[in-house]
């Protein structure tokens, strides 16, 4: 219950999204964009499915944490459904950087990141 009296969000309905499952299939960094694929906008979802929302969210390219933010879900909930869309092909994945990148890369986004924070 909230401090109004009102019930407060339920993890139940999160859990039951992901089946139970806490991790998802691969690892996906907070900052990485998903954005849909044309083959996952042409899946007839139930419109209430959270796979349904994902997609329909990531139209544009989103990152993992503005999906979360979005569906007001724990950012692990995302990163088992995002998975679950992209071992299906309805979505795609792109990481900001790779593991290899330099310090000044990882730097300028750490600087970009700072930037949007300030601008909230």
């Amino acid at each position: 219950m909230s401090d109004q009296g009102r019930p407060g969000p339920s993890l139940a309905r999160p859990y039951a999204w992901t089946e139970g499952r806490t991790r998802p299939a691969v690892e996906l960094a907070i900052e990485a964009l998903v954005q849909t694929t044309p083959e996952g906008q042409s899946v007839p979802f139930n419109r209430a499915s959270p796979l349904s929302v994902v997609t329909q969210l990531c139209l544009q390219p989103r990152s993992m944490a503005e999906i979360a933010a979005y569906m007001s879900v724990p950012l692990q909930v995302v990163r088992v459904l995002v998975a679950d869309l992209l071992a299906s092909g309805w979505v795609i994945v792109r990481d900001t950087l790779s593991e290899h990148a330099t310090w000044d890369e990882r730097h300028d986004l750490l600087e970009r990141v700072l930037s949007g924070l300030r601008t909230l």
